[in-house]
């Protein structure tokens, strides 16, 4: 059974993901965070030092979680698209946040610069397939795996197009899917 400290720590993440996600770094509130959670700000400086480190901690958490929900499979990239796409519609705080990071923090560049322990066993896996023929040459494996990300990110809370809801009709999710798999599997698969 977890500790109350371990608890309260769960319930100050949540309430954090959930504000930066709505509100960006610079506006999220600490008294809004505190509030949503019960745990109060003395123990949340005391854990994080400040909301940018708060932050921090909410950000390499869900990038973790994506990554143990959505198993990257440089073999089948179509279906590793369309699995983001549906944890996009589950859980769309991680797009929230990666946006957000991006307009606050990361303007150009990785994203992921700072997580390469998550970000370099794809580009291998990848560089790997594309050795063995199984994914298109000539491309770099960042540039792949970014061009899945942004395919797979069409319809997501950060699209500058149309935003997917997991409210949204079965079938205009089936037809997403079938177009998001077609397009990697005609782009980036020989």
């Amino acid at each position: 059974m977890p500790r109350d400290g371990e608890q309260s720590r769960r319930r100050l993440l949540d309430a954090a993901a959930a504000e930066f996600a709505a509100h960006g770094i610079a506006g999220a509130r600490v008294d809004r965070i505190a509030a949503a959670s019960g745990v109060n700000k003395a123990q949340m400086y005391g854990w994080f030092g400040s909301k940018d480190g708060l932050f921090d901690a909410v950000f390499d958490e869900q990038l973790h979680r994506i990554v143990d929900t959505v198993p990257f499979d440089a073999y089948d990239l179509p279906g590793y698209a369309v699995a983001l796409y549906d944890s996009y519609l589950t859980a769309p705080e991680l797009v929230r946040l990666t946006s957000w990071n991006r307009l606050e923090r990361v303007p150009t560049g990785d994203v992921l610069a700072g997580h390469t322990e998550l970000s370099q066993p794809k580009l291998d896996a990848v560089a790997r397939a594309q050795r063995e023929g199984r994914v298109v040459d000539g491309v770099h494996p960042g540039d792949v795996y970014s061009l899945v990300i942004a395919l797979a990110g069409t319809w997501s809370p950060g699209s500058l197009t149309s935003t997917a809801s997991a409210a949204d009709d079965e079938a205009d999710h089936e037809r997403r899917r079938a177009a998001l798999r077609l397009a990697v599997q005609r782009a980036l698969v020989p």
